[in-house]
């Protein structure tokens, strides 16, 4: 008998181009605000730490996935390496969530990327952060704490 995952993440990677990284920073603090436990290298691989491994080990260990598209991501390499394996991976199974930051062709990192809703935070952030807590299913229990 094969045992129902929970929607709620335990930990949720997010891929993005360094560029990206003031609005993945803010993104990864509103997750933060609620809960939520991030990956976000800059914060997490510490000195001395080979930071291709350290990315390696948390692809393996979270279980939602988040890539910030924007002119910079879709040119990026290593994000597109990252996305290649949450693609491949099971555990990412309809756990994939594509934040579209700035306008830009999703089709330059993979043409999976067209199948799956985008969340667009490019006119309105707090509208964003509430999209993506809703797939996240944290919102509604957010709002449970305050009754």
């Amino acid at each position: 008998m094969s045992r129902k995952r929970s929607v709620r993440p335990d930990e949720i990677f997010l891929s993005h181009s360094s560029k990206d990284g003031r609005f993945t920073a803010r993104l990864a603090d509103v997750l933060a605000d609620h809960g939520l436990k991030t990956f976000l290298g800059k914060r997490h691989i510490g000195g001395a730490q080979q930071w291709h491994d350290s990315i390696g080990a948390a692809l393996k260990r979270c279980d939602w996935f988040v890539v910030i598209l924007s002119p910079h991501s879709v040119r990026s390499q290593w994000v597109k390496y990252e996305l290649v394996y949450a693609l491949q991976a099971d555990r990412y199974r309809k756990r994939i969530v594509p934040v579209l930051y700035r306008t830009c062709d999703p089709g330059k990192l993979s043409w999976a990327l067209s199948a799956i809703q985008r969340i667009d935070f490019r006119r309105n952030f707090e509208k964003g952060c509430g999209q993506v807590l809703s797939v996240l299913q944290v919102q509604s229990e957010k709002a449970k704490d305050k009754l």
